[in-house]
Order: structure tokens, then sequence, then C-alpha cells
């Protein structure tokens, strides 16, 4: 019998794979890549909310333990797609540099907040009120840790590459059978493609439309992950990611000429040079509107559990919430109550 299957090969699942065959289990996750969110992200981690200038939930913990974990996964792979790279939050107003040393006085954002305004000159970009610079940051290609690990996982015949049937999944009283194999567990970690599970989609996740541009920009010279309205990350070679649109309204993954015109035009008020879109991509982050993901084991079936609502942050939060989910299945010890989808219970009438 084998311990875990995985629905959702994103950064949810997969981190939710790996930490399981770390610690002995044996596991099969299946994807049919119908949900791309996780594929498309910027990858930022960041530990700051740069709009208000406040701490990321937890942000410590999920740096201390996702950076570590992404960077052996790296190792064991021999793939890299983990980049340590300074954030500059561009600054628009005195009223701005004021808020940032406010914020760098607070003792959770002291350590994550440089104390110096940096007055680089960037070429193409202007500044007449300088930069404040975010440590411990950094980003995944997540594409990339997506396929060598998907591949590694194929390579030890563990890996189904198919749309799961919720209705063939037969649940006994202490396991599961899917397709004749019977399974101990099994972990959803979906992102928006929960609206379809009949077990879980009750939850209230709530996807949030995002769209990103890859640009061409020979004149655009920067070795840093660049914040204003909107990012612009360098990957090398003159080109840039540059995100992100939000749209609470369309639940689509297929770009829009309005996300591209939203990008553009933020991206003009940036930067004053040419560049040329070379992509164009759009998915759906999987959101919920308390902005904590959504942790637990089903309220009637003890083998079934979810891993969502990661939402914009699944490099620091993926490994970290897929830890804890672990531990709290292991251990049947109580998830943090932030996270755990007991805290819904009452809402949609469901007895402890």
């Amino acid at each position: 019998m084998i311990d875990f299957l995985i629905v959702g090969a994103g950064i949810a699942g997969i981190s939710f794979a790996e930490i399981a065959r770390q610690n002995g289990r044996t596991v099969v996750l299946v994807d049919d890549y119908s949900t791309n969110s996780s594929r498309i992200a910027g990858g930022l981690y960041n530990p700051v909310i740069l709009k208000r200038f406040s701490e990321v939930w937890n942000a410590k913990l999920q740096l201390d333990f996702s950076i570590p974990f992404l960077k052996e996964i790296e190792r064991k792979l021999q793939t890299q797609f983990l980049y340590e790279l300074p954030v500059l939050r561009k600054f628009a107003s005195v009223e701005e540099q004021n808020n940032w040393f406010v914020a760098c006085d607070k003792p959770s954002l002291s350590s994550f907040l440089s104390t110096e305004i940096i007055h680089k000159t960037y070429q193409s970009i202007t500044s007449n009120f300088g930069f404040g610079q975010v440590f411990h940051t950094g980003y995944v290609e997540i594409s990339i840790l997506m396929d060598a690990y998907i591949n590694y996982l194929k390579s030890e015949n563990a890996f189904l590459n198919e749309t799961f049937v919720y209705n063939q999944l037969a649940i006994e009283s202490d396991f599961v059978v899917y397709n004749d194999i019977s399974y101990k567990q099994v972990v959803f970690a979906e992102g928006f493609g929960l609206r379809n599970n009949p077990f879980f989609n009750y939850l209230p996740l709530d996807g949030t439309k995002g769209e990103l541009l890859i640009i061409k920009a020979p004149l655009l010279n920067l070795d840093v992950v660049l914040k204003s309205s909107i990012f612009i990350l360098p990957i090398g070679n003159d080109l840039f990611k540059v995100g992100a649109t939000y749209n609470w309204e369309d639940k689509t993954d297929l770009p829009t000429e309005e996300g591209k015109n939203e990008l553009i035009d933020n991206l003009k008020e940036l930067i004053d040079c040419e560049f040329e879109i070379v992509k164009h991509f759009a998915g759906v982050r999987p959101t919920v509107n308390d902005r904590r993901p959504l942790l637990g084991t089903h309220h009637l079936y003890k083998q079934l559990h979810i891993l969502n609502g990661l939402g914009t942050r699944g490099v620091m939060l993926g490994p970290w919430l897929a830890n804890g989910l672990f531990e709290s299945i292991e251990s049947k010890n109580d998830l943090d109550p932030n996270i755990t989808i007991r805290r819904f219970d009452k809402r949609f009438g469901i007895k402890k």
C-alpha cells in the first residue's frame, strides 16, 4: 500500500511529496497540467508587503524552513532554480521614505529592511527619491523546479500525467482505492482546481487572476528586483519578468488585452527605454478572503486532506505549510487556527 496520493504538481504538491519522501513515505503524484498558476508565477520570495511596509505573516518561520528546503532539492536534482536577489522598493515621495523608516524601527521588520536609502542610478529608470532595500529576497524559476521534480518522480514510477477523476476514488475505513491501487492518505493540492473537488469545494477559495509579461529590453540594466506598482525581475539575456495584475472577477487563465495594457502602462511609468513583449501569461492564484491558507483533514473522511490557498506567496508558504500538514497527519496534532479549514466549520454547519 502506498502512503500518499497527491493531487496537483504545483509548488504545494511537490513540496509535500518531497517532505513525505524525506520521511521515508511512499508517494504518487498525479497532475494533468490544467492548473498553471504555479508554472507561470513570478516566483518571488519577499518577507515584506511593500505596498504597506508590513511584515508577511510568519515570514521568518517561512523563510527559515522553505529556502534551505528548496536548496536541498536543487542539490538533489542537480538543477538550479533558486536565485538570491535583492528587492528594491522605489520611493515615490518623501512621505514614502518616512514611512519606510517608521517600518524599519518595528522589531518584526528590522531584520528585513535596510535603514539606508539607496540612490544608485539604474539605466532607463528615474528615481528622484531613491530606493529601499529588502533583505532575504530572491526568486524561484518554478517551471524549472516543477519539470525537474516531475522527471525525478517519473524515474521513480511515482508520477501520473492524467486528470484525477474524483468519483473513481473509493473511500474505505482506513484507506482509499484509486485505479485499483490502495493509498493510506490523499492530499489535494490543486490550487484553483479546488472548485471541481467534491470533498473540499465548499471552502471559500476565491481565485485572483494574475497576468505577467516577459519583455526584452537591452537598455534596461538591472541586477535587482525592482518593485513599484509592478515588479521587474531580471532573468538574463536582457529578458525581464513584469507583473502582476490582480483581477477578482475573471476566473480564466487566458491572457487579456486589458491585462497586457495595464502592465504596459505601469511599465512605461517606471522605465523610459524601448522594450519588446516576448511572452504574455495568465493564471488564477488560489486566494482566500481572509488571506490565510487552507490546510487540514476532511470532517468526515480522515484519509482526505487539503493543502491550498497559497495565494501570491507560494515560494515561501508552500514548503513550510506542506511540512506543517505532514506533521499534522502523522501526529494527529491540531493545526494553527489561522490556517486550518476548521475555522470555517461554524459557517458551513459542520459539527466537530
